[in-house]
């Protein structure tokens, strides 16, 4: 029977997962709060691109301490609380002399933008947008992509919540052209996407102005650490540009050392437009590309933007930033000041808090921020753990069921004889 208690013992040997403690923590800042801070009221931090860097992946090894008491937090993501866009139906659709007229009705939300979805090429619009009595605007449309411009659909509204939208469009070709005839039948619907009011607030974790051009593309280098996401690839040009163009953009990310086929390329465009055409005026700029990127990078790796310009003179790019979503740390506020955040222990894992688990933001949050990021004074490497027996001798399993297996025959032989026949 001993033999069978230490082969159980020897079973049961297994690795621990370690506690945190402060001293082997790599990096430490100080967490300062307003004055206006409430004792248990909620504050949040944002947490930047040196967080990620420097703690382990998926930050698993972020802990908030108040002396030596750990605070419990919960970490959020800055984004719409409306995740997707929503048809608006297309009603009393007709014409009223040359103009197409019709009306939407609106999704039960406040809204800012309608896309409109018309099968229309090289045109100018202006529409006339009210909702009952209220005037809420006259917006120009347009297609101009023979002239590679691009489009745009879009009726960029104030805040509203009105159910139904009345529409006045009057539509022309671009070119002046009295062949181009406006008709019902251009009109196939129209999109409402979430609130502009409630659009995702991006960090920037890599900038730069070192800005070169490589036969017809303009180039952007930068060195991103290991775990820092991108979501987002945005553009400066020179003060004084006002010049029209639209270009298509190519993001690369490549781990030091890794094969091609670990390398991520993603795609976009930036365009301007700013004009005047047939008594109207175009407004429409976008210098930014979504790009989701550093899911794959686990190590450091070399992120190269180019914009292909063609047979144009290249933009004059004045920066180019790569951004992340803003990830904000949440805590109640203590009784006493005195927080620091710890992070870059590998070996731990990730926390699990009730706080997260039923954390729910109450609109009255103080504004925190991260002080610079600081070698933790007190670090100490965590001690080598001892391997269990079965590691350090793994014959020694072995001799241990041969053991256990001749016991158990042994008490079965016994036990036989003992029965009756």
């Amino acid at each position: 029977m001993k033999a069978l208690l230490l082969a159980l013992l020897l079973w049961q040997v297994a690795d621990v997962a370690p506690d945190a403690e402060q001293q082997y923590f790599h990096y430490e800042r100080a967490v300062s709060l307003p004055s206006t801070a409430a004792d248990g009221g909620q504050a949040c931090a944002t947490l930047d691109g040196q967080v990620y860097a420097h703690a382990a992946t998926s930050l698993k090894d972020v802990r908030l301490y108040q002396g030596m008491r750990e605070v419990p937090y919960a970490i959020t993501l800055s984004e719409s609380t409306e995740a997707d866009s929503e048809p608006a139906k297309v009603l009393n659709l007709g014409m009223r002399g040359k103009k197409i007229v019709f009306d939407l009705a609106m999704p039960a939300r406040p809204y800012t933008d309608v896309v409109l979805d018309l099968d229309a090429h090289d045109f100018i619009a202006s529409a006339e947008v009210s909702a009952g009595a209220t005037k809420l605007g006259t917006f120009t449309l347009f297609d101009l992509s023979s002239q590679r411009l691009s489009r745009s659909m879009t009726l960029r509204l104030q805040e509203s919540s009105f159910s139904t939208l009345h529409v006045e469009l009057n539509i022309s070709s671009a070119d002046g052209s009295s062949a181009f005839a406006a008709t019902t039948a251009m009109v196939e619907g129209a999109m409402v996407p979430p609130n502009r009011e409630a659009q995702t607030v991006y960090t920037v974790v890599g900038e730069t102005a070192a800005v070169t051009q490589r036969g017809r593309q303009t180039v952007a280098r930068f060195l991103l650490p290991a775990h820092v996401p991108v979501e987002r690839v945005s553009f400066a040009m020179a003060p004084g540009f006002a010049g029209n163009f639209s270009r298509n953009v190519e993001v690369t990310g490549r781990t030091e050392g890794a094969p091609d086929a670990a390398v991520e390329t993603l795609t976009g465009s930036i365009l301007r437009v700013r004009m005047e055409r047939a008594g109207g005026t175009i407004r429409q700029e976008q210098l930014s590309v979504p790009a989701t990127l550093g899911a794959n990078l686990q190590k450091d790796a070399t992120v190269e933007v180019l914009i292909d310009n063609g047979n144009d003179v290249p933009l004059p790019v004045s920066s180019v930033r790569l951004e992340m979503r803003e990830r904000r740390l949440c805590f109640a506020v203590p009784a006493v000041d005195g927080l620091r955040l710890f992070y870059g222990d590998d070996k731990l894992d990730a926390p699990v808090y009730d706080y997260a688990r039923l954390f729910s933001q109450d609109g009255k949050v103080a504004t925190a921020a991260l002080k610079a990021e600081e070698s933790n004074p007190q670090y100490v490497g965590r001690p080598v753990p001892l391997r269990p027996l079965t590691e350090r001798y793994p014959e020694l399993l072995w001799v241990v069921l041969l053991a256990v297996v001749c016991v158990l025959a042994v008490v079965a032989m016994h036990s036989a004889k003992r029965m009756p026949k």
